[in-house]
């Protein structure tokens, strides 16, 4: 299968909104994206596609959030939420190349840390570790495990401990 990973377009829209809705069995994560392309803050090049045989199979989304300290001060972050595989075409490395792009292109545009909730199985073989291991608290109450972090430049999150404030399209609104 030939494989193609790159940033969305709008003619993709309709196919990440099924991508999402088939990999989740749920409409929230496609109306997440919809609803975070509104949000000033998205940044297209990291709305990212892989594409098989001209067909949508899976999308991921990187958007920026701040880790906002007891004091107040804010460190700059990027979230992966959501990623996204057809059923039919997981656990064929999808995911993972779209992570590592996705990651990349963070590099890029000058990003140094990543924050995930997912499975913590799956996140620590890509360099994934707690976010406790910085002192960084989640809003909803998350399981530890599944609450990681990643630096992209080393030591980008050294005291960054605080809370993370996600938009609030993540709250469902």
């Amino acid at each position: 299968m030939s494989l193609i990973i790159r940033p969305e377009t709008p003619t993709d829209y309709s196919a990440i909104k099924e991508v999402n809705d088939l990999a989740f069995g749920q409409p929230v994560e496609g109306k997440l994206v919809e609803n975070l392309r509104k949000n000033p803050k998205f940044v297209p090049e990291l709305s990212l596609v892989a594409e098989a045989s001209g067909k949508i199979v899976g999308h991921i989304l990187f958007f920026p959030i701040v880790i906002k300290s007891a004091a107040g001060k804010e460190k700059g972050t990027i979230s992966l939420a959501p990623l996204a595989v057809r059923p039919e075409f997981q656990k064929q490395g999808i995911g993972h190349g779209l992570i590592l792009e996705g990651l990349k292109a963070c590099r890029q545009l000058g990003y140094d840390s990543v924050i995930v909730f997912g499975h913590p199985e799956y996140y620590p073989k890509l360099g994934f570790r707690p976010a406790g291991t910085w002192s960084i608290k989640d809003t909803f109450g998350a399981p530890a495990e599944a609450f990681m972090a990643m630096e992209l430049k080393e030591g980008a999150l050294e005291g960054a401990s605080g809370v993370v404030e996600l938009p609030e399209e993540f709250m469902g609104s």
